[in-house]
């Protein structure tokens, strides 16, 4: 464990002193990436690496892509996710998501800025897709004060410059989310304000070949770490001093040792507090002869979203037939609902067709029946037929698409839900379910 990568990795020759996904191999590099343990799962379980440079290449030229599709100047990126996606660069996502000093404009011609925190300008070095490093996208009061004014206008200008010398001067600018002194500020240099949110998300929806085997890899090192903390549950809940929270680290730690980011949520609950679903997980003591339920909602290794649930029943005794019938219940739903998918069917021909839950499930069901899933929970939202706006999702689905396909099923009042979710890939004839994670036996009734 303690050799070189190299040393432990299959390297084409002419690709010396590179890891097989195409990154240096140099262990104090700037760039994060898989732990040695994830690298020797992947091969055990016979996985092919992405090539990361390549991976990059592809969004790049999607962007791109869609930029010139709209006729835009270029592309503004404060979201971290969407940064991410453009530069494959990280700093300190979670602290960014909140105090926004990360911005990367895209422009027309392909020419990429980023915007950094002044102190590190380094961080998005490994990147040529980058061709500048600037500092001064900070605009939030904490930061700025109440000079947050002079310091948008200070930003706003360069982006003005930047899209005179790349983006042809065209004036109409996508942005995702943006403070409000930057909007005044690009709006006072003659900036038609575009949605950017629309452009990135439909980026995004779409992934390459090698964001596909990264969503593989990264799939593999979820599931292998949802097992460490399955075997803990079973392990110590019969002890009676384990708490949901004691439960809900053990996947955490499982996912950093791997390479993984962070947990969205805290989506794991026990026995009665699993109805409602969405009850964060606490202190409480788990028992045995009780539901543990729970959605991983996980930022794993290449900064890709693996975001799957189970529930487990723990304990030695049967579960309760009601139990049995919920469990059953929510398989046939997402199994159902995930043969529907298939290239070119639309999200209204989804909604129409889909399973649909007992009438005492309806008031819990889950918010969505289906989501796009990369980096995060993405675009699109394929709602159930009551909840469905007509006109918002009037899409098609594609080949490249990847969709999480969900269920809650608990009545109300009850001391027990169940929550389903697998991950799927569109294919170009089909689909391919990327969930390999088995539903517990005894809940299933077997």
């Amino acid at each position: 464990m303690d050799a070189p990568y190299s040393s432990q990795r299959k390297i084409d020759p002419a690709r010396a002193g590179l890891l097989g996904d195409g990154t240096p191999d140099d262990p104090d590099r700037i760039e994060i990436g898989p732990t040695q343990l994830a690298f020797d799962e992947w091969r055990a379980a016979g996985l092919t690496l992405p090539n990361l440079p390549q991976m990059r290449r592809y969004r790049w030229q999607r962007l791109t892509r869609h930029i010139a599709a709209r006729d835009y100047g270029g592309l503004l990126m404060f979201d971290p996710l969407n940064i991410r996606y453009a530069t494959d660069s990280t700093n300190m996502q979670l602290w960014n998501a909140h105090n926004p000093f990360r911005a990367v404009l895209l422009c027309a011609d392909g020419h990429m800025v980023i915007w950094d925190y002044k102190n590190a300008p380094f961080l998005s070095s490994f990147n040529p897709l980058v061709r500048e490093v600037r500092s001064g996208a900070d605009l939030f009061y904490f930061d700025r004060g109440d000079k947050v004014d002079v310091a948008a206008g200070s930003f706003a200008r360069q982006v003005r410059d930047l899209i005179a010398e790349h983006g042809a001067n065209n004036r109409r600018l996508a942005v995702d989310k943006v403070m409000l002194h930057g909007l005044r500020a690009l709006e006072a240099q003659g900036f038609e304000i575009m949605e950017g949110e629309e452009v990135t998300e439909k980026a995004r929806s779409v992934k390459g070949p090698d964001e596909i085997l990264a969503m593989r890899c990264a799939s593999h090192a979820c599931e292998t770490a949802v097992k460490e903390m399955e075997d803990f549950a079973r392990e110590m809940t019969p002890l009676g001093q384990t708490s949901e929270d004691d439960i809900w680290a053990v996947l955490h730690a499982q996912n950093i040792r791997r390479g993984g980011e962070w947990i969205e949520t805290r989506l794991l609950s026990s026995g009665p507090r699993t109805n409602p679903w969405f009850q964060e997980c606490g202190p409480r003591i788990t028992r045995p002869n009780e539901i543990i339920s729970f959605d991983t909602d996980l930022i794993g290794a290449y900064g890709i979203c693996v975001d799957i649930s189970r529930s487990w029943w723990i304990g030695d005794d049967a579960p309760r037939p009601d139990m049995v019938y919920a469990m059953q219940h929510a398989h046939d739903h997402i199994m159902h609902n995930m043969n529907l998918l298939k290239p070119g069917i639309t999200i209204p021909e989804i909604i129409a067709a889909s399973h649909r839950l007992d009438d005492k499930f309806q008031d819990q069901k889950y918010g969505c029946m289906m989501h796009g899933v990369g980096l995060c929970d993405e675009w699109p939202l394929i709602a159930y037929p009551d909840q469905a706006v007509p006109g918002a999702f009037d899409y098609p689905i594609e080949p490249g698409m990847v969709l999480c396909v969900e269920a809650s099923v608990g009545a109300v009042g009850g001391d027990f839900s169940i929550k389903l979710e697998d991950q799927v890939l569109i294919t170009e004839t089909g689909f391919e379910n990327l969930t390999r994670y088995p539903f517990d036996a005894a809940l299933m009734g077997n």
